[in-house]
């Protein structure tokens, strides 16, 4: 997990579901179109984990279930040489192998409604057993080198606030529910909602059963991953701990806890992040991920190694000017294997310990269906044999293996559907920014497209703001080619993967020039041939919202727009959102009633006077990050001024979790391309006859 907080970055949770429904979905005429009930049908791989001989794979299978309308996790082996498939669990998440390879633990449901729990499976027997009977859903699993034990994070309830009392109440009266007092700084998470009484904590059991052992408390959250030392003795995590712990946002060290007496010692001291340690395989230094912290927007996570206490540290990859992702040892101790995105696209590379880099692997893939964010996990064998999810634009992350400087892929998951679907194709096209800075870009164009004829066009913009797309799969661009639209995606400045000076190109001045390299490739499009100049559209989710609304507000050249859960309104945004702290330290240099027109400038409400531009506006009932009141904001000023607007509304759904159902994914969608339609002409000429095509 990245270390820096992008609190406008949409991190969709990809559908999935082990089994297929026992009923079937409304039939329909078969079409070679992609469609909203396609949905129901991918599958996608996650969390792939090779045991220690490399010879077996166990992963995360999610495919969207038609009857619950949720996306349901299985977990499958992979026979490494031959490619053989086989279920291990109809439902279950996390896989992590016992160091001998001969377990499997894993987190699954109880099956009597009370929650996930840890289990084990012995692999030579194929039984499993449950090992926790605690409240709180495990995660971070992580073995004991010898095998006996495994740790895990688990949430330990604690005692709501109260300020005075109710009188007393009569035996079998009906009152209103009792008062809730808030006094946290950050009070409500975006997914989960209003923070209930506890904390999470660090807990070991047996890997046979037995009482599990907390070995953390305090009013503080413990995170993973754990990791062991050799001897067993001690387990090292991250945390924000400390008196002033509740009003730091990004300031996590890195803690070393002894298993048998629960004493403490704090590794790490920095102004900054520092997490995801990993102890070397000798003990003698630890690895983890950091940096340090200049309340700029964006920083890239460093790649340090310390000594056993975390002691003179180094930077392993200052030069290479990009951010590390994960890192874990190899056997040896000699190196780290680590993913970090590189010009839109997931790699993974061997980084010796003198600062090296070797790169192996540049089609990294992740589990986001929606939309085209960077994304991927792997692990390593003892012997350095790499599993990992990979693929391309042409349908959901695969399983993949790398050996000996060899990629394969081991997974099909949905070779019925590409080959029954005519999808769009997916290509890179060159942009260059106003200032001459090149700018990323990929154009998707409908598989029906008639060669020399212009088609209407969809800008697609990603959110973060400091995040990054790339030429992997989306559901929304195969739905909007469906219906007859080009989609173009870019990583206008800001955008990660390119370096830090990049980024923190719109470091306090967001949105601002990035709204010229999102117009420079709306016009390479256009010279290209592809785009019809007279049907051009914009949407964009979260950070992508943001720009869509600010762009609207500064051109009329697009025929409609659909904003999605963006931010209007800085000042109310940076009061409201889930993270209270983090607007007004990171992105801007003063508090709002210090300064209140640096926020409106950048406000995109600041600008609604000017919109002409039919918008949609699209949110989650329940998103935190981007609150409701945003949307509800812009619609509103849209209504009073009389441009033609909608608001719909994804009940249930967070700021992370907008298209986390599929039915509710293919509906938006729907509704956006509904709206395009309105407004969209049949106007398009011939391009011309030089244009690329």
């Amino acid at each position: 997990m990245r270390l820096t907080i992008a609190l406008l970055l949409l991190t969709t949770t990809a559908p999935a579901a082990a089994q297929q429904p026992t009923h079937a979905a409304p039939a329909e005429v078969p079409t070679r179109q992609f469609g909203g009930a396609d949905l129901f049908g991918l599958s996608i791989a996650a969390d792939p984990q090779i045991s220690p001989d490399g010879r077996t794979i166990v992963y995360v299978r999610r495919t969207g279930d038609v009857m619950t309308d949720r996306m349901q996790s299985s977990l499958w082996l992979i026979d490494v040489a031959t490619g053989r498939q086989s279920p291990f669990t109809a439902q279950g998440s996390s896989p992590r192998w016992s160091p001998a390879g001969t377990r499997i633990a894993y987190v699954a449901s109880d099956g009597d409604g009370g929650g996930s729990q840890l289990f084990v499976r012995w692999i030579a027997t194929g039984a499993s057993a449950r090992v926790t009977s605690f409240p709180g859903a495990p995660q971070s699993l992580a073995w004991s080198p010898d095998g006996t034990r495994l740790a895990y994070i688990a949430t330990v309830a604690g005692e709501a606030s109260t300020l005075g009392k109710a009188p007393p109440k009569p035996e079998g009266a009906k009152w209103a529910q009792p008062l809730t007092v808030i006094d946290r700084v950050n009070y409500r998470n975006d997914g989960p909602g209003y923070v209930k009484p506890g904390r999470d904590h660090l807990f070991v059991i047996a890997a046979d059963g037995g009482a599990a052992r907390q070995l953390t408390f305090g009013a503080f959250d413990d995170g993973g991953p754990l990791s062991w030392t050799p001897d067993g003795r001690e387990i090292v995590f991250a945390a924000i701990r400390g008196p002033d712990a509740e009003r730091q946002v990004m300031n996590s060290d890195i803690i070393s806890v002894d298993v048998v007496s629960g004493a403490m010692r704090t590794l790490t001291s920095r102004d900054g992040p520092d997490g995801q340690p990993r102890v070397s395989p000798d003990g003698t230094r630890i690895a983890w991920l950091g940096f340090d912290d200049k309340r700029r927007s964006y920083e890239n996570t460093q790649l340090y190694v310390g000594d056993r206490t975390a002691a003179a540290p180094r930077s392993l990859t200052a030069s290479l000017d990009r951010a590390i992702d994960d890192a874990v040892w190899a056997a040896d101790g000699r190196s780290l294997y680590a993913s970090y995105d590189d010009h839109g696209q997931r790699r993974i590379a061997r980084i010796a310990v003198d600062g090296r880099t070797t790169p192996l692997i540049d089609n990294v893939e992740g589990d986001a269906l929606d939309r085209p964010y960077t994304g991927g996990e792997f692990s390593v064998s003892n012997g350095g044999v790499i599993a990992y999810t990979g693929g391309d634009a042409n349908a959901p992350a695969d399983v993949w293996v790398w050996n000996a400087g060899k990629a394969r892929r081991l997974t099909q998951l949905n070779a019925v559907m590409a080959s029954a679907k005519s999808l769009a194709t997916v290509r890179k096209i060159a942009v260059t920014a106003p200032d001459g800075r090149p700018i990323d870009a990929w154009l998707a164009t409908p598989a029906n497209r008639v060669a020399g004829r212009r088609v209407s066009m969809i800008l697609e913009i990603h959110g973060g703001p400091n995040s990054a797309y790339g030429p992997s799969f989306s559901t929304d661009v195969q739905l909007y080619a469906a219906a007859g639209y080009a989609v173009l995606w870019t990583n206008p400045r800001g955008s990660t993967s390119y370096g830090a000076d990049f980024a923190n190109l719109i470091d306090k001045a967001y949105p601002s020039a990035d709204y010229d390299d999102l117009i420079a490739a709306v016009d390479a499009a256009i010279v290209d041939g592809t785009a019809d100049p007279s049907n051009l559209f914009v949407t964009g989710g979260s950070g992508g919202g943001v720009l869509t609304a600010w762009i609207v507000g500064k051109t009329d050249r697009f025929k409609a727009a659909a904003t999605q859960k963006p931010v209007i309104n800085w000042v109310s945004e940076a009061l409201t959102m889930d993270n209270t702290l983090f607007t007004s330290r990171y992105w801007f240099t003063k508090l709002p009633w210090e300064d209140p027109m640096s926020y409106w400038n950048r406000s995109p409400l600041s600008l609604v006077g000017n919109v002409k531009t039919p918008t949609l506006v699209v949110v989650g009932s329940d998103d935190y990050r981007t609150p409701v009141s945003e949307s509800e904001q812009y619609y509103a000023a849209l209504q009073i001024r009389g441009v033609p607007t909608a608001l719909v509304k994804v009940p249930g759904a967070s700021h992370g979790g907008f298209t986390s159902r599929p039915s509710q994914s293919a509906a938006k969608a729907s509704a956006i391309i509904a709206w395009f339609d309105r407004y969209r002409t049949n106007t398009a000429a011939p391009a011309p006859a030089t244009a690329a095509q």
